[in-house]
């Protein structure tokens, strides 16, 4: 049920849990933001899948990130179960049409999906000493670097490339100190070791080209339904710093690329973020202020970001402030930080007289949220206990072969497959090494007097060197009975000896 103003959500209750009204989330403030919280098992995923079908329906892109494989479902069209035709039938879905949808996968390390990368130039120093939670100085080191790379036309585009220009650095550290202001060893090292941490991660396969075009994850097919970006992300959670580059790079791209819109009667494109307190959990401030203030100031770019996790508590209170569309699945409140959730996620809404919204959250079933959508002017509408409908693509996850066939038939096939590797400040500093040890050598030539052949303690003997006086004769009379012995008739050893004899008594 998706018309040209609405996604159809699902179908709120009357305190006798009869049928009240359809519930809907208008696509006009679909940029503004948006919530999907609850506990483990108690339909996340599902909100997020039939939000997802909505936006592509109603021709917007979508990207979402696929913690546990469950939303890849969404490529497949679904089966006529009972429970989900029974589902239907409550919330008044007529017809309930199954359906599959456009998508693309995507994936870091390149094995369920086509790989994303992008550049170390991309990512900027500030980006990358912030994320490193680098110091003041080694942070001034990494400025340094990529002015240098700019001023010697060195492009950074993988970690070989920013960790080869920094070993050249420290090899010239006070050439540079004098020019740039200081540059230690110490500081070089401390980031290379910060580095190395992000490579064990998996950086390398972040880092490099072909890098995303931001198009990519924008399109929309021939009939008018926008591309589900589907990034495979349950490996990549593994490793949240690796995660929070990603994504600190993908909104920045997204917010410095994109061009002011104002208000439009549907979104851009729309952002899921699944499990999205690993983005906050131990992240660094600035993360949590990048957040903020791509949240905040994105809207304007016709871009909607939606958080889905599993406690209100994970997002910040700054970041939680901007979500104006509200999805809460029921919570448990077995423990005082439990306890604290759920009056937390109660006090976010907007009161219904007709039930107390903190013991709701507790009571509701699966597959049943409290709802509250912005409604005209923007105003957050009375939150209303919800049975949300059932998604029209296939639950849960589909199999290796299927994700493949898709995989091969994408619209970026053969765009992102093939890492390239073109010459970059790694090979050009590896050329400059060769040639600076080239040129030593030939200087080290030049300066032994041209004669590649040297016989040890000859030159003395010739009164070269200033060695004492015992010394000289005693090489000398050495080398008389060395070339001596070479020479091999009498005739020959006679007229040796008489010239080098003549040549030792000289001195």
């Amino acid at each position: 049920m998706v018309d040209e103003t609405g996604i159809f959500i699902g179908a709120s209750r009357k305190p006798d849990d009869s049928y009240q009204r359809a519930e809907e989330l208008l696509l006009r403030y679909g940029n503004r933001h948006g919530l999907v919280t609850g506990a483990t098992g108690t339909g996340k995923t599902v909100s997020l899948q039939i939000l997802a079908e909505g936006f592509s329906n109603a021709g917007v892109p979508v990207f979402c990130a696929d913690i546990k494989g469950d939303l890849s479902g969404i490529s497949m069209m679904g089966d006529a179960k009972d429970f989900l035709v029974k589902r239907a039938d409550q919330v008044k879905l007529d017809p309930y049409q199954f359906q599959e949808f456009p998508v693309i996968f995507w994936d870091l390390f390149g094995e369920q999906g086509h790989p994303i990368r992008a550049t170390i130039s991309e990512m900027g120093p500030l980006l990358l000493s912030r994320l490193m939670n680098l110091t003041e100085a080694q942070e001034g080191v990494m400025n340094i670097a990529f002015r240098i790379a700019d001023e010697e036309g060195l492009l950074l585009l993988d970690l070989k490339d920013l960790q080869a220009l920094l070993a050249n650095m420290a090899d010239r550290a006070d050439q540079l100190s004098a020019r740039y202001g200081n540059v230690t060893k110490p500081s070089v090292g401390a980031i290379q070791r910060t580095l190395l941490v992000l490579e064990q991660q998996g950086a390398a396969n972040l880092f490099g080209e072909p890098a995303l075009r931001i198009a990519d994850i924008m399109r929309t097919t021939r009939d008018g339904r926008g591309a589900i970006s589907v990034l495979a992300a349950d490996k990549l959670m593994m490793n949240p710093r690796l995660y929070a580059t990603f994504l600190l790079w993908l909104m920045s791209e997204l917010f410095e690329e994109l061009p002011e819109v104002g208000d439009l009667d549907r979104p851009k494109l729309v952002f899921f973020f699944d499990e999205a307190h690993l983005l906050f959990e131990d992240a660094p401030k600035v993360l949590i202020d990048r957040v903020e203030q791509v949240v905040r100031l994105i809207r304007s770019k016709g871009v909607g970001v939606y958080f889905v996790t599993q406690n209100p508590l994970d997002i910040p209170e700054k970041v939680l402030a901007q979500l104006g569309n509200r999805v809460q699945h029921a919570l448990r409140a077995y423990t005082p930080r439990e306890q604290q959730a759920v009056r937390t996620a109660a006090e976010t809404f907007r009161p219904n007289p007709d039930f107390d919204c903190a013991t709701a959250i507790t009571q509701l079933a699966t597959g049943e949220a409290l709802v509250s959508m912005l409604e005209d002017k923007g105003v957050p509408a009375v939150v209303q206990r919800t049975l949300i409908r059932p998604p029209s693509s296939r639950l849960g996850p589909i199999a290796p072969d299927e994700r493949r066939k898709i995989i091969a038939e994408s619209p970026v096939v053969g765009q992102y497959d093939e890492a390239v590797d073109r010459e970059s400040a790694f090979e050009i500093l590896q050329k400059k090494t060769k040639e600076a040890q080239d040129a030593e050598a030939q200087a080290k030539q030049q300066n032994s007097g041209g004669s590649r052949w040297t016989i040890p303690g000859f030159d003395d003997v010739l009164g070269t060197g200033n060695r004492r006086s015992s010394n000289r004769q005693t090489v000398a009379e050495a080398a008389i009975k060395s070339v001596v012995r070479s020479v091999g008739s009498s005739v020959g050893r006679a007229i040796v000896r008489g010239i080098l004899g003549s040549l030792a008594r000289g001195r």
